[in-house]
């Protein structure tokens, strides 16, 4: 969060131009981006490489060693000249290195979190077929034993990396940003390969597309660390180098090791990850005795429930009704959905949980209505089925559960104890830096006092349909954003006129639409069929004062990727005006 600076679609649309076959992603220490990467590289027609750049404890994800003196990209110096943690870079060469990537990448975060999550030797073992690992950036092992002067150590290292992952799965990385370290360890890391026989890779270390992208990159860190761009002593990266070079570009800087960069073309080659969207993947309901299916106890549970809704003697209609809803929700396989969904919500009503009378298209549902998922009769009131589940649109149905706000972690609790604290998750959202926010942020990092970033601000167009005009619509026009556009007069005026303005704007443009924190979206939930890390990274997001070990379990993927991945997401809501009338009533 707040360290790239690249928007995916320029990124990948950059490799494209330049006739890249392939391009590699790897998020520090999570998998974040990675759906939305394989899925942007597929609509451009270049081929994802998945992969991670882990953080790695010295030995073990469970030591906690003291961090002593100024904070660097390695997190500090601790004990015994040790870092806090190592950057390793994984790739996943196919499926099974995919599922080993999302089971690293999990346990970081839940066993090795210290500052940042960690892997250690002990789970590279564990989870080593189907994955490439180089010997990483200068924050990794092998290169921060060279930078000391100890050869042997980082060829012990490096040796140990390839005996856990294999002679053609470790490549020894090599880097050049113009930084000095780099120009002094790349001859020795060249002898390292040799004396191990390990093949080279030539690698980029991308932070941001473009070269003139450096200015904004390094006010995104200003950001992060609450620094000022005029502080000599601020983090920040050395040189304007960490952009996404061309073929060109990089066989230049490597002409004199050429194969470096042939093994780029050489892991594109065999890097095949196939992520399967679209198939629902409900998980299993506890069946009681004497039911064979889903369908069957459903059925059961609609027939019972509607003799209580109209009486022992169903009326033709309602039958009629029972009868096709529940042959759209069996043939659409969705029976499983509906038993949850009621189990959930008679839990509720067992333990005296308040719960909403359910809203939405569901409202239509006549099997919702026997089930009391609803209380409102949809004969009665002649509200359509088909609003709410089509046959001709295969879709997830969607039951938003309102529950008095005091109880839903009770109910999120429930729902582990019955399908498994292993299959079932909160789900992690990000926030993004808006225009006004980019605006106020650039205005402080430039070191320009409040009221100059708060009068630009100002000066934007009002929210639209409660959205934001972006900066580069209010200064030149765009069809989708006429109305702001027009709105913007003073802003473009104040643009052309005022060299800090200009500047300040010019910075926040780069600022504008990037991540700035994830969190826990305030509804969603997943519940999976396989543990969750059969289909997607999780995570552990520690409130304040709150150990890792008591925060909830979080996905790393968000909301919509969830659901592209055909998982059970399914939304608790905490209502208050729910609360109210509880507390009215008593």
């Amino acid at each position: 969060m707040l360290d790239g600076a690249a928007r995916l679609d320029e990124m990948v649309a950059k490799a494209v131009a330049d006739g890249q076959p392939a391009i590699g992603m790897t998020d520090h220490g999570n998998m974040y981006g990675t759906l939305e990467f394989y899925k942007e590289c597929r609509k451009q027609g270049i081929k994802p490489i998945l992969g991670t750049e882990a953080y790695m404890a010295h030995d073990s994800r469970h030591e906690r060693p003291a961090r002593r003196g100024r904070v660097d990209d390695s997190g500090g110096d601790a004990d015994g000249g040790k870092k806090l943690y190592y950057h390793l870079t994984l790739l996943a060469e196919d499926n099974v290195g995919y599922k080993n990537l999302i089971q690293l990448a999990s346990r970081a975060f839940m066993e090795g979190y210290y500052y940042k999550p960690r892997v250690d030797w002990d789970t590279l073992a564990d989870h080593s077929e189907g994955l490439i690992a180089t010997t990483g950036c200068l924050g990794g092992h092998v290169l921060q034993s060279l930078m000391q002067g100890d050869i042997e150590g980082a060829t012990a290292k490096a040796a140990r990396l390839q005996d856990i992952f294999g002679r053609d799965n470790l490549f020894v990385e090599i880097q050049d940003h113009g930084i000095p370290e780099q120009h002094k360890t790349n001859p020795q890391l060249l002898d390292l390969a040799r004396r191990i026989r390990a093949p080279l890779l030539a690698t980029n270390d991308s932070h941001y597309v473009h070269r003139h992208d450096a200015v904004a990159h390094d006010a995104l860190l200003c950001v992060q660390t609450g620094s000022l761009m005029s502080d000599p002593d601020r983090f920040k990266f050395h040189g304007d180098e960490h952009y996404l070079k061309t073929a060109a570009e990089m066989r230049s800087l490597f002409g004199e090791v050429p194969q470096s960069c042939d093994n780029t073309l050489w892991i594109a080659e065999r890097a095949d990850v196939e992520i399967d969207f679209g198939k629902p993947q409900l998980p299993n309901f506890p069946l009681p005795e004497g039911f064979a299916s889903d369908g069957d106890y459903l059925r059961h549970l609609t027939f019972e429930g509607a003799q209580q809704r109209w009486g022992d003697r169903l009326p033709d209609e309602v039958v009629e009704r029972l009868a096709y809803e529940l042959k759209v929700i069996e043939d659409m396989g969705f029976s499983s959905y509906f038993l949850i969904v009621w189990d959930l919500i008679a839990h509720a009503r067992r333990s005296a949980i308040r719960v909403g009378p359910g809203r939405g298209s569901a409202a239509g549902c006549a099997v919702a209505y026997c089930l009391r998922i609803t209380d409102l009769d949809p004969i009665r009131y002649d509200l359509l089925f088909e609003r709410f589940l089509n046959p001709s649109r295969i879709s997830m149905p969607d039951i938003d559960m309102d529950f008095d706000s005091r109880y839903r972690d009770e109910m999120i609790r429930y729902a582990a104890e019955r399908y498994g604290r292993d299959h079932v998750a909160q789900i992690v959202t990000f926030s993004t830096i808006k225009a006004r926010a980019a605006v106020r942020d650039a205005a402080r990092v430039l070191g320009h006092p409040y009221a100059m970033g708060d009068k630009v601000a100002k000066a934007m167009p009002p929210l639209i349909m409660g959205r934001d005009t972006p900066l580069y619509a209010c200064l030149e026009p765009h069809p989708k954003y006429e109305d702001g556009y027009k709105m913007a007069g003073e802003l473009r005026e104040m643009y052309a006129a005022d060299p800090d303005t200009r500047q300040v704007i010019d910075v926040a443009k780069g600022l504008e639409g990037l991540r700035r924190q994830d969190g826990i979206h305030a509804a969603a939930v997943v519940i999976t069929k396989e543990p969750l890390t059969e289909y997607l990274p999780i995570q552990r997001k520690p409130e304040n004062g709150q150990t890792p070990e008591e925060a909830p379990v979080v996905t790393q993927y968000e909301m919509h990727g969830v659901e592209e991945l055909g998982l059970l997401k399914m939304d608790f809501l905490d209502r208050r005006n729910l609360d109210v009338i509880t507390d009215t009533v008593d």
